[in-house]
């Protein structure tokens, strides 16, 4: 911030922006005056030095009231919305006065939402029942994407496409696996490399998710291409397309074991390296977290080994 910024910050005041509002949404700054029981003169004089400090007219004063110039619409909507913060930040600061409270914004790969996080922020909510979580289901890219606009303040996701500036820590690691029917011709296999699987019909997800762009590679590194028969946007419904014979799919092992009722279906372990996942959180900078969000991440993140 500039010297020129800063000034401008330390001059601007509190009172005298909310009077600013109280006379633009009544018109009048003697309504405003008595609604905020102070003197229709000293109303007055504070948007006249609010006018100085910004130098530039913000009100019309006639007879009947008063009208905002461009300069004072523009003050009116900046001045709404630093008021709203205020507010905001009040409020949730007031809370800690009663324990530890907050709200925590997290959005989730389908992995890390099926596999993991029921039981994670279930724990969590039991030691901070204050605390709000509000928690979206998203693809991989998207994750990292609404982190890095703000929309998020914790992701948790696989990162093999990369973050870009964010910083990550390690979660969880998950292990994809082939699923088939009990009956399909590699359910007897120990293991299997996902490039003998080529030859079959695949139910996928969706095209941006990050295992479907694992398996992509994978087959165009070997100059083949998946045999895709249909897409699906969750874990439980390739299961059921794949109980019913419309292919064979890949998914990480521990949401299978948690869905296993869905029909006749076996879990066949992938050879190939990029089978091994890590799932990360992810945060623009963990050090400037809100409080709750760092008392989430602590929670998360992998206790050190004895």
């Amino acid at each position: 911030m500039q010297p020129t910024e800063r000034n401008f910050a330390r001059r601007m005041d509190l009172t005298s922006l909310q009077l600013f509002v109280a006379v633009c949404e009544l018109g009048s700054i003697g309504r405003a005056a008595e609604r905020e029981f102070i003197a229709a003169s000293a109303v007055s004089k504070r948007l006249s030095d609010l006018e100085a400090t910004l130098a530039t007219p913000l009100l019309v004063r006639h007879t009947r009231g008063v009208d905002l110039t461009p300069a004072g619409e523009s003050l009116l909507h900046h001045a709404r919305s630093m008021l709203y913060s205020l507010e905001k930040m009040q409020g949730e600061l007031s809370e800690y006065a009663f324990g530890v409270r907050g709200h925590v914004r997290i959005h989730a790969s389908i992995s890390a939402v099926v596999q993991f996080l029921p039981e994670d922020l279930g724990a969590f909510i039991r030691e901070h029942a204050q605390v709000k979580i509000d928690l979206e289901e998203h693809l991989s890219s998207e994750v990292v994407r609404a982190v890095q606009e703000g929309a998020a303040d914790l992701g948790i996701c696989n990162t093999a496409d990369g973050v870009g500036a964010l910083q990550t820590r390690p979660y969880r690691q998950d292990n994809l696996v082939l699923i088939v029917p009990a009956a399909h011709i590699l359910s007897a296999q120990a293991a299997i490399h996902f490039e003998e699987t080529l030859d079959f019909d695949h139910v996928g997800l969706q095209a941006t998710s990050s295992i479907y762009l694992a398996m992509h590679r994978a087959a165009a590194e070997q100059g083949r291409s998946i045999k895709l028969r249909i897409h699906v946007a969750g874990l439980d419904a390739m299961c059921r397309m794949i109980a019913n014979g419309l292919g064979i799919g890949v998914m990480p092992q521990r949401a299978f074991e948690l869905m296993h009722g869905t029909g006749q279906l076996v879990a066949v372990p992938l050879k190939d390296p990029w089978a091994t996942r890590q799932i990360e959180l992810v945060a623009r900078d963990f050090s400037t977290l809100p409080v709750t969000a760092r008392l989430l991440l602590d929670h998360l993140s992998p206790r050190p080994e004895a």
